[in-house]
């Protein structure tokens, strides 16, 4: 088998590893495709291809995150990882696992971690590497990997919240929400919304916001009953889709233009989250991305009183 077959059989996993340390879907993909130009270039043949893309593919990644870190620290907004799809790595015996570490909220529970830690978390804890493959990857030896394997599992357990694989019951709620925003059905939202429930929104300052980050059923089922209805006046489609493996949607003008996403975090029979990224930035490999601010200017307009 040539490096092209064998780099092509190994290509889901480590865009799988990058997507997760990056949570930057063109980010992942620029690293994977950098670990090919380096697996073409390599002038001796590894034994094991899996262990020296694994390798590459995470040091790669965690370069992109160090220099990733300092721009989204002074990031505009709240800032959320980039939907992603469909996750290309499949593994039946890891797949609730697999599931867990793409949703939104994990992901953003590793954004507390180190570069160095989230890497070695993510080879551990969601790909089970050994600790030998680890410290090669990293640079670092198997009993350092090992501490900071447990100083990552105690940062992400103090955020961590229960995990529930998705299930036809979500997608039944996570229709009914669609139904309600399209209408503005402010009682229906109230009754599918978790008493405590963020609406979460990124435009990264590229985008208008319906508003900042909003707390509670009330104030969020308002804020959406407000906001969504004209737009849906012009229109736009809903498109249901898994995203990030949790119910989402993708909204499109007519044209088919993306206008963003929304990510819903369930638990318990109740919305616990609504995450929104309109951040254009994030769409592109999405499709073309629409022009949000001469949405918002048209629906402004029409909005506008009549003299």
């Amino acid at each position: 088998m040539g490096r092209a077959e064998e780099f092509q059989e190994l290509r889901s996993l480590l865009f799988a590893i990058a997507y997760r340390i990056l949570g930057s879907v063109t980010e992942a993909e620029d690293a994977v495709q950098d670990t090919w130009l380096r697996y073409e270039a390599a002038e001796s043949t590894p034994v094991s291809p899996k262990a020296y893309l694994s390798t590459v593919v995470t040091r790669i990644s965690i370069d992109l995150l160090q220099s990733a870190r300092s721009r989204r620290e002074t990031y505009v907004g709240q800032w959320l990882p980039e939907p992603l799809l469909t996750d290309p790595y499949q593994d039946p015996a890891r797949s609730a696992e697999l599931a867990d570490s793409v949703s939104m909220a994990a992901l953003l529970l590793l954004e507390r971690l180190s570069p160095l830690e989230r890497a070695v978390f993510v080879l551990r804890e969601v790909f089970g590497y050994g600790y030998d493959e680890i410290a090669t990857a990293v640079e670092r030896s198997p009993a350092a990997c090992r501490q900071l394997v447990v100083r990552a599992r105690r940062h992400m357990a103090e955020g961590r919240t229960r995990f529930e694989a998705d299930s036809r019951a979500h997608d039944e709620l996570a229709n009914r929400f669609f139904d309600a925003i399209r209408i503005g059905d402010l009682e229906s939202l109230r009754e599918l919304l978790a008493a405590d429930v963020q609406l979460v929104g990124d435009g990264g300052g590229k985008a208008p916001q319906l508003a900042r980050t909003v707390h509670g059923a009330d104030k969020v089922a308002r804020v959406v009953a407000k906001n969504f209805p004209p737009v849906f006046d012009l229109d736009v489609t809903l498109e249901r889709h898994e995203i990030n493996g949790q119910p989402g949607a993708i909204l499109r003008v007519r044209d088919g233009g993306v206008i963003g996403t929304i990510v819903l975090d369930i638990l318990d029979g109740r919305i616990q989250a609504i995450q929104s990224v309109i951040n254009p930035d994030k769409l592109g490999h999405l499709g073309p991305v629409a022009d949000i601010w001469a949405i918002r200017d048209e629906v402004s307009r029409r909005l506008r009183p009549r003299p």
